[in-house]
């Protein structure tokens, strides 16, 4: 099956704090969404964690959404925006991060 093929996953993934992560000052941690092909949501996590520990991520869970028609038949509604970006991570055979939400710790300490 060529990569193009292939489909295309939403996975959400945790990581936590490593040295030269990139994450901001302070964040305990990010949630990163992701869009990564397959021919499996396994092969899906298993390259999208390869190519985060790469970047220097410390990846510490990941959670699958399915693909576009899996996410449709649970009611999730996806905008043109999220459709371009699961496009190009099919076309690209790329892993897409979309988006990446630090994690602060609200500790007041009192």
């Amino acid at each position: 099956m060529a990569a193009k093929d292939q489909p295309v996953f939403t996975l959400l993934v945790e990581a936590g704090r490593k040295p030269g992560d990139g994450l901001p000052e302070g964040a305990s941690g990010a949630a990163l969404l992701c869009y990564a092909g397959g021919v499996d949501e396994a092969e899906a996590v298993r390259e999208t964690v390869a190519v985060l520990r790469q970047a220097g991520l410390s990846v510490l869970d990941v959670t699958g959404y399915g693909t576009a028609d899996e996410r449709h038949a649970q009611g999730h509604e996806i905008d043109a925006q999220e459709a371009g970006l699961m496009a190009r991570a099919a076309a690209e055979n790329a892993v897409i991060v979309a988006q990446v939400t630090p994690f602060f710790d609200d500790a007041t300490g009192g």
